[in-house]
Formats: C-alpha cells, structure tokens, sequence
C-alpha cells in the first residue's frame, strides 16, 4: 500500500531548519503560548529562538561533558521548545517526559533517566522548586541534576558545538506503555524531515497554515503537530496545556476560530468531550479549517458524525475531521484520510472479522438476520515511500485484501529504533515477510488492521486480544458497547481484559462512575446494562463488572486505557469498588 515519493526541499536537520527561518524569516512569530488557553501570552520570533537556542546549547555543551541525553520535564510553554531545541544544537538527545504530580510520576522520570543513561533534567525554575517541594526526599530523586534552562546564561565562552546530521537521533520519545515497559524510540533528524514533510503532501499547510493545539509536548502528536511542522513549515502555532482544554474543552474551538487555525489534531475522546462539554461562550467561525486530525486511540464513527454535525452551523467543513494512524516508531502519521474527502465507516459481519475476514453488512441486510455488527472507520492512505503491509503475525507471510493481520510499516519514517535494546529492536523494526525476496524490512506496530481499496482500517492491538470460544474479540468494540449500554456512562471509561480461572478464559469489565450517575440508578441498574449490551452485541457473559470511581480507571499520558495495568491491579486486589474492597479472580 503505497502511493508514490513526493520530492520536495533537500532535507535538513531541524537545527538547520531553525538557522534558515531565522535568517530568511528573522521577525516572524514562531510560536505562541495561550495564557488559560484563552490569551495570547509569551510568544517568540525565529531570531529569538534562534537566539535563546544558541545561548542555552553552549551551555548545555559545557555541563552535559560525555553525557548522551537529557530529560525534558517542562509543561506547555515555549521553553520546553527552547530546551529541546537547545539539545538537539549541543548534540543531547532530548527525552520529554510528563511533570510529575504523583510518585508515580516521579518514579517514570527516574526510569526514563535511567533507560536513556543520563543525570540530566531539563526544566524551568519554577517545576524545579515544586518537583523539589513535593518530592524532594524521594530516592527516585537522589543523584538527579535538575537544572532550570530559563536561568542559563544568554552569553558567555562560546562553546564548540558539534556538527548536527540528518542520523543524529534528535528525540528519545518513550512510549506511553499501553502495553508493556515504556521504551525509549530513537528520532532521528531524517525522521522528522519525513513525517513533516509527508503531513504536509497529505494535509497541506498552505501560505495561511496555522496550528492550534492543546496536546502536551510529552505525546508525539503534539511535539509533532505543536511543534516540528509548525517549525518545518514556518507557519506560527498557537499553544494551550492540555489542563486548559480539559478544564473548558469549548476553549480549543474558541482558539481555533480567534486565530484562523487551519490544522489540529487530537485523540478520539477529545472530540467527544468537545460535544458534551457544551458549546463555545462565544461567536465562533470554524470555516477556515482544513484539517482536524482524529488519532492515537480507535477512531469512532459515532463521534465523527457527532462533532462533524455539532460544528456545521459554525462553518465546519463537512470533511474536516481526518482520522488517521500512526505511532511513535514511525515518527507519528502512518496513514490519514485526505482532505475534502469524508472518512469511510464500513460496517462489517462482527463473526467474520472475529476470524480475520472482512465481510461487509449492507445497511438493509436482504436475509433480514440479526447479525452481529462492527463499525471500523478508515484511517486513509499512506502518502510518500510509506508503504503498509498486512501480515500474518503468526506465520510472517503477507496476508490478501479484505483479510486482517498485523500491520507492517516500511519508510523513511520508521525509527532507528529502540535505545539500548537490540534484540527488541531486531525483532521489532527488522521483520521480514516470509516466502518474499529482497532486503526490505519492516516495522512490526503489533497493530490489526486490514486494506481495503487503498484505505486503511485498524481494527485493534494485537497483543490485546480476547479470545472466546475460538473467536477473536477487539477489546475496544466491548468497551465502545459498554459505554454505550446507558446514556449515563462516558467515552473512554471502561477497559474490557481476559482472566484465567484455571479452566477458561474469563472476560472482565471495569467501569467508570461516580456518586452523581448512582444517584439517579441502582448500582445493579447499571452492571445489568452493561451485562445484556454485551451478551446482545457479542455474545460474551462477563465474568465481573466492576464500577469503579471517576478518574482511577489506569490510562496513559495520551489518554490511552491501560488494559493490561487495569487487569493486574485487579488481580492484584488492588482496585477500589465504589461500595468496597474488590475480590480478584483468582489467576
């Protein structure tokens, strides 16, 4: 699956790319930050973040001595661009990870610390007095120099800077471990180039492009779409953290419209908080929008036509909403759906593609059966040298149309793999397809998915697959009928994993609520929903439905639920009850 290599400008590291900008563009804003997501607060031009980048790299060039990487620790704010930046210029590779605010958060750093081999910790100075108010007398903390990029001086003993290359790695982005260890993927400059350049083919920027975005810098999505085509483009971006978008969703709509953004991008669940969250305060005009990216979770064809007809009285293009594919070991976008053209649902025998076959339902089926169905949404085409493969993931051998299997990625995108870990790294970025000559090898994304026509569609994690009876199950079709089940229950609050109980395989539900929704029902009211909506829809009993509070359901960084973490905590005993103590199964 591929469409052909679009040529363009000779590719450049994103050091050199900052150096053109300011050079050729010194006066053009680059980057501005949104004060409560709402007002235009620091902003900066290309010269002064040239500047600042220079200033803080011949710093950072005389502290790091041998050390390989850093760590990046800041929010959304412009420093962490200058940091990161500053990184790149002084030969550090930059790892972004999450300020803490619990310990677990603090002992992620230290992992990540550790992994990419480094001391380092790149911050502002004010994280820095409050990582060190809250956690200082952490061990996870002893041995760590956390030093404040915004108190480097601007000036001083210029240090020699090394030359910076396309195979430089220029970022270590660590997985957010929805299935497994975090691990560090090695970024390369080439990559960036790639990945920008191929958004670009497929959504293209434009002379008026500008980049609204809400997304933390940690996810790669938003350093991506925040951060490197902004940059790569020379267009400006105009940033919010992502507790402002939480706090008023509407917020990022009202941003969109006060600075004409033409491009954005966000998880499938932001889209549906948007709509639920209410409209915006004030008049908005959304017609100028090309492109709204719909990634990094399951694109659901429900929140698709919801937000497409929420928005269409304030201008909306009906094709607006692009959902796509990616992850971070091939940059970011894998595949998208282009503009102008409205994402495909196809809605398909639920028992055939539980066998790995690919059988659509006809709106009005003639037999007239009550036929178990599933929605999969397209993720659109690959553009560029990316070319997608469907594989078998137990034999290696390259599956036919209309048949699902594992995703396989070749391209100028795919990374250089995983820092410190060769064997994975082998075994992940270097697979071959069996019974096919040559030297082309593939990413392994340990995604399912099948192509049908060119398009794309995902159908769920390999690795997180139930299986019943013989039939393969999606957790993420439980989950979406789960939340489902009644108008009370909210998108991305449940986690559907299989257990053992010595005999079976068992399938257990964890949901999300609070003492609002059982105030108006009966706890049973609920679990008795979710029971029939999945007995109908799938033809499962589960095993337990466990409600649990608001907010304890175990997710990621980017909103991800963490299914496997979700299933040991239970096992473990360790998850709450809303009335009690949870009793596991026993495994």
């Amino acid at each position: 699956m591929s469409t052909g290599t679009r040529t363009g400008r000779r590719p450049s590291p994103l050091t050199e790319i900052l150096a053109r900008r300011a050079e050729e563009t010194p006066d053009q804003v680059a980057y501005v930050h949104l004060v409560n997501g709402e007002e235009p607060g620091e902003q900066t031009t290309y010269r002064e973040l040239h500047d600042a980048v220079r200033g803080r790299a011949a710093a950072l060039a005389r502290l790091a001595g041998s050390t390989p990487s850093a760590v990046l620790m800041y929010p959304t704010c412009l420093e962490f661009i200058r940091g990161w930046l500053a990184c790149a210029t002084a030969g550090l590779q930059g790892a972004p990870v999450q300020v803490p605010t619990r310990e677990y958060g603090v002992q992620r750093l230290r992992g990540i610390a550790d992994d990419a081999g480094t001391t380092l910790v790149l911050t502002t100075r004010a994280v820095r007095e409050q990582v060190l108010a809250d956690f200082g007398g952490l061990p996870d903390l002893a041995g760590l120099e956390l030093i404040a990029t915004d108190e480097l001086p601007a000036s001083g003993e210029p240090a020699r800077l090394p030359g910076v290359s396309l195979s430089d790695v220029a970022l270590l982005q660590y997985t957010s471990g929805s299935t497994g260890s975090p691990k560090g993927v090695m970024v390369t400059h080439a990559n960036f180039w790639a990945n920008a350049e191929e958004t670009d083919a497929l959504w293209p920027v434009g002379d008026d492009g500008v980049m609204v975005s809400w997304l933390p810098f940690f996810h790669d999505m938003g350093l991506m779409l925040g951060v490197v085509l902004p940059l790569w483009s020379g267009h400006p971006a105009y940033l919010m953290g992502p507790e402002a978008f939480i706090r008023r969703p509407a917020r990022w709509v009202e941003a969109l419209s006060r600075f004409r953004g033409t491009h954005t991008a966000a998880p499938n669940f932001a889209y549906d908080l948007v709509v639920r969250s209410g409209g915006p305060r004030h008049p908005v005009d959304l017609s100028h929008r090309r492109v709204a990216i719909n990634g990094a979770e399951p694109v659901r064809a429900a929140t698709v036509e919801r937000f497409t007809e929420a928005f269409a009285e304030y201008g909306l293009p009906p094709a607006a909403m692009a959902p796509a594919y990616g992850l971070a070991e091939n940059t970011l976008k894998v595949a998208g759906c282009p503009p102008e053209i409205r994402a495909a649902a196809l809605r398909l025998d639920a028992e055939a593609l539980r066998t790995g076959r690919v059988v659509p339902v006809p709106a009005a089926d003639e037999r007239g059966e009550d036929r178990p169905t599933a929605s999969v949404v397209s993720c659109g085409t690959v553009v560029g040298d990316t070319r997608v493969r469907i594989v078998d993931p137990a034999t290696g051998r390259a599956v036919g149309s209309d048949r699902v299997g594992e995703i396989w990625v070749d391209g100028p995108c795919v990374t250089a793999g995983y820092i410190g870990r060769e064997e994975e790294t082998e075994r992940v970025f270097r697979a071959r397809i069996t019974g096919e000559e040559g030297a082309v090898t593939y990413l392994r994304t340990g995604d399912m998915g099948f192509v049908r026509g060119d398009e794309l569609y995902v159908t769920g994690r390999l690795k997180d697959l139930i299986i019943i009876k013989g039939r393969n199950h999606y957790p993420q079709d439980i989950e979406r009928t789960v939340e489902s089940s009644h108008p009370l229950l909210r998108p991305a609050s449940s986690a559907a994993f299989p257990v053992e109980d010595g005999e079976r395989e068992a399938v257990v539900v964890v949901v999300e609520a609070d003492t609002a929704v059982l105030k108006r029902m009966a706890e049973d009211e609920m679990v008795a929903a979710v029971r029939e909506a999945v007995r109908r829809n799938h033809r499962i009993d589960l095993d337990e439905v466990v409600l649990i509070r608001r907010g304890n359901l175990p997710k990621t960084t980017s909103g991800k639920v963490r299914r496997r973490y979700c299933r040991d905590l239970y096992l473990a005993g360790r998850l709450q009850r809303l009335g009690g103590r949870l009793e596991p199964v026993a495994s």
